[in-house]
């Protein structure tokens, strides 16, 4: 794992599919690092089909500037990634040719997958376009019942009105 600086991605990433060989990107994800500064980071999964070899990068994103450079042009499969990334940390990507929102939709304010964001979901004021309350929960993210029939009856799950199965 290397720890580089936000301003060295694109020319760093270019470096290494092109000199070292890691053509193929495996993934790009985040963290968020609530309550530390910085807050985010962005950690890229790169694999030589050459050499065989994996390597990660790892950079630090500011809450009061979160933006990084898109590598989309570099690997292809960096554009869904990145895009995925926007639309639940909030984290942008400079130059990328189509960052819009995959599954939440157009101005909604919020980061789902933010820690602040709360586990319930949140209300809307949209009713025709989203869900227009929290959905309760049933125990908690990490709550099960124990040894039961399947493992799908210990899993947490929003409560269901009575008499429903």
């Amino acid at each position: 794992t290397f720890v580089i600086g936000r301003e060295d991605l694109h020319e760093l990433a270019k470096f290494c599919r092109d000199e070292l060989s890691f053509d193929y990107l495996l993934d790009i994800s985040s963290v968020d690092n609530f309550g530390e500064e910085p807050r985010f980071e962005v950690v890229y999964e790169l694999y030589s089909m050459a050499v065989g070899a994996h390597l990660r990068l790892k950079l630090q994103v500011s809450e009061d500037d979160p933006t990084v450079d898109t590598v989309s042009d570099i690997w292809r499969a960096a554009d869904w990634h990145e895009r995925e990334i926007y639309d639940m940390m909030g984290v942008r990507f400079n130059n990328h040719p189509d960052l819009r929102r995959i599954l939440m939709w157009e101005g909604y304010p919020y980061f789902p997958l933010r820690k602040e964001f709360p586990l319930e979901g949140l209300p809307s004021n949209m009713p025709d376009v989203a869900f227009t309350a929290a959905a309760p929960l049933e125990g908690g993210p990490f709550v099960t019942v124990p040894s039961t029939a399947t493992t799908k009856d210990r899993e947490p799950r929003a409560r269901r009105p009575a008499g429903e199965t």
